[in-house]
Parts: C-alpha cells; sequence; structure tokens
C-alpha cells in the first residue's frame, strides 16, 4: 500500500483525462468521482477504474466531448441521449437537471440512453440531498449474473442508491449492486491478489470459486437469491427498457474497451419543499438517526450505523490522513501515465512506476 493525498491523486488522474480531449472542467469531475468513491472506503469504483476508462477514449468507444442531445422535454421529464459521452459528466448534468425539474413541478425524472458507465452512483444522488432533494438514480450494466437457476450471464448487477439529506447529519445514502458482492470488489481482490469468499461467484461450470479470475469468467450471485435477481431484472427496465438503450446483454462493461456501453441511466429527485417544510424534514430525519443509532447492540458490535454514515466517516479521515491504495492501482496508473509521456507524481515508488509491484498482483 502507498499514502497519497485526495487532493494530489485527483489532479493526476484529471490529468490523464486532458490528455484523451476530455474539457478540464469535465476531467476534474470525473477525477473527483472517482477519488470520492476511494475517500468512502470503495475502491472497487476509485481510480483502479480510471485506465478503463481511458482505453475506451482510446479506441473511440466513449466520447471525450460529451454532448447529450435532448429526445424529450414535457416540464418534470426528459429523455437525454447521451451520444456515448463521459458517464460521470452526463451522470452530472442528468441529475442536475432532475434537481432544476423538481424544484419547479415538484418532482424531475431524467432518462438517459447511450450512456456510459458511470461509478459509485451515490456520488450523484448526494448531488440531489445537497440541493433539498432526495435523489434516486438506477442504471443497468453489462451481464454479471444469471437469471435464478440458470449458469450462462446475462443480468447485469444493475446498481442503484437513493439518498437524501439528514438535518445536521451527512446525508442518508444508499448505494448497492443487486449482486451478492459488486463486480468491482472481485477485481480489487485481483488487483491485491487476494482470494474471495466461496458465495461469491460460481465458475464456469457452475461450482462455487473462491479464485476472483474464475469469477470473473463465471457468474457473480445475486444477493438474497431470486430477491436480487428480480430487483435487478427490474432496474433494467427503468434503466434501459424506458430510455429505449442497451438491455441485458446489450450492455457492455467499462473494461470492455472495443464495445460501445449502451447503458441506460434513470435519475428522479423529489424537492421536499413541496412535501412541506424543510425543517420539519430535517428534524424528523434527525430523530430517526438517532432511533437507529440508540438501538441495543448485538455482543461484539460497537456502534450502529446509518446508510452512509460510514462512507461520510471515511471520507473525513481519509482527507486529514491520506489514501492507501493498493501497489497495482498505483502501477497501472503510473503505466497510462508514461504511455501518454505524463509525468509521474515523485513521491510515487520507483518500484510502481517500473511496472515491478505490478507483476506481482495480477493473480
Amino acid at each position: 500500500m502507498t499514502s497519497v493525498t485526495a487532493q494530489a491523486l485527483a489532479d493526476f488522474v484529471a490529468g490523464l483525462y486532458r490528455s484523451n480531449g476530455v474539457p478540464a472542467s469535465d476531467a476534474q469531475l470525473v477525477a473527483d468521482t472517482l477519488v470520492t468513491a476511494d475517500l468512502w472506503g470503495h475502491s472497487s469504483h476509485g481510480v483502479m477504474r480510471a485506465p478503463w476508462y481511458i482505453d475506451r477514449l482510446r479506441s473511440g468507444v466513449m466520447r471525450p466531448v460529451t454532448e447529450p442531445r435532448m429526445l424529450v422535454d414535457t416540464g418534470a421529464i426528459s429523455v437525454l441521449d447521451a451520444e456515448d459521452g463521459v458517464g460521470q459528466v452526463i451522470a452530472a448534468r442528468a441529475m442536475l437537471d432532475a434537481v432544476r425539474r423538481a424544484k419547479a413541478h415538484g418532482v424531475g425524472v431524467v432518462s438517459v440512453r447511450n450512456s456510459n458507465h458511470h461509478g459509485a452512483l451515490g456520488y450523484f444522488t448526494r448531488m440531489a440531498a445537497a440541493e433539498g432533494c432526495i435523489g434516486m438514480l438506477t442504471t443497468n450494466g453489462s451481464p454479471a449474473m444469471a437469471p435464478w437457476g440458470g449458469r450462462r450471464k446475462l443480468v447485469g448487477n444493475n446498481p442503484w442508491s437513493i439518498a437524501a439529506p439528514a438535518g445536521r447529519y451527512a446525508p442518508m445514502m444508499l448505494d448497492i449492486a443487486n449482486t451478492v458482492v459488486a463486480r468491482g470488489k472481485i477485481f480489487l481482490a485481483r488487483q491485491k491478489n487476494q482470494p474471495i469468499p466461496d458465495h461469491w461467484a460460481i465458475d464456469e461450470t457452475g461450482a462455487a470459486t473462491t479464485d476472483p479470475v474464475a469469477a470473473l469468467r463465471g457468474v457473480i450471485q445475486p444477493m438474497a437469491e431470486h430477491k436480487g435477481y428480480a430487483i435487478s431484472v427490474m432496474m433494467d427496465v427503468l434503466s434501459g427498457v424506458l430510455s429505449g438503450s442497451g438491455v441485458l446483454d446489450e450492455v457492455h462493461g467499462p473494461y470492455q474497451a472495443e464495445k460501445r456501453s449502451r447503458c441506460g441511466h434513470m435519475f428522479l429527485a423529489l424537492n421536499i419543499a413541496a412535501f412541506g417544510p424543510d425543517g420539519a424534514f430535517a428534524e424528523r430525519m434527525e430523530q430517526m438517526v438517532e432511533r437507529i443509532k440508540a438501538v441495543p447492540r448485538v455482543p461484539g458490535c460497537e456502534e450502529v450505523f446509518y446508510p452512509g454514515e460510514i462512507e461520510a466517516r471515511n471520507e473525513e479521515r481519509h482527507r486529514r490522513e491520506g489514501l492507501n491504495l493498493p501497489a497495482k492501482t498505483l502501477a497501472d496508473l503510473a503505466q497510462v501515465a508514461m504511455r501518454m509521456k505524463l509525468p509521474v507524481p515523485d513521491s510515487w515508488p520507483a518500484a510502481l512506476v517500473n511496472g515491478e509491484d505490478a507483476r506481482s498482483g495480477n493473480g
């Protein structure tokens, strides 16, 4: 592990995107979304993914300049064609558009087609929470799980997020995939050359596996068995079918550098003020948080957390103390920089720059 500061890491990653034609403000946004995921403790959706996205820019399946086309504009509702733009950029614009519509109509819904993977969904739902709204975001993704009872990948993990302001507390936030674990966490285990729990995935023969490489070739299990599968299918209805984007195996993941993503999203914003006084909502949320945290604990549990609290605490600590990232993640970023003849931070160990540690983590 190597410690880096959040700002230095964001500036470095933004430089990689700028060098691939992404406008400066968009590059900084993408970098901030990735580093924020690392700050929250979700390195599976952090800067580890930057080389994948950059490979997609270099292959031409993701356009560096994001210029969405408005297809439907009917007050509270809009439909956008992202035209293969950068996923994080379209997600930020769509969520803020949903918020704008919610301020005018009480609710705002933005449906997006032909987009790209946009990392941690909670980054964008928290944008709505910061504007006095409850935000919801659904997306589809490339096949990760089989229909319940099957053994061929067809259904994405199709994550979703909801965030709400919580008065004097950090926003309440849910950000989950419908597989038992996000695929990025299996990629992260591969980065660290570590086994995975045997209930996460099955290999190509249908047998449980602890090998992250075999898991990625096989099928990730749904959370809560058939329930996770059913939720994931319905998220594809909201994200892919409704938007007119790709569905099921028509969607391709961020690590598939030569294939258009065709993923779809749905953004929902509810203007809290349209439902009653802001102050009353904040007070009720604070009471809710306090009741959750006051519940009697089981043996061995030191504290009960409300959804989103752990991420908020992690962000505060990591901004203060720095981020400890896997050597292979930094090595992969260094390799991308060197291919583009960009400088690598002097503080990074020479072994990372020379690729020595990268070879040790291939698994």
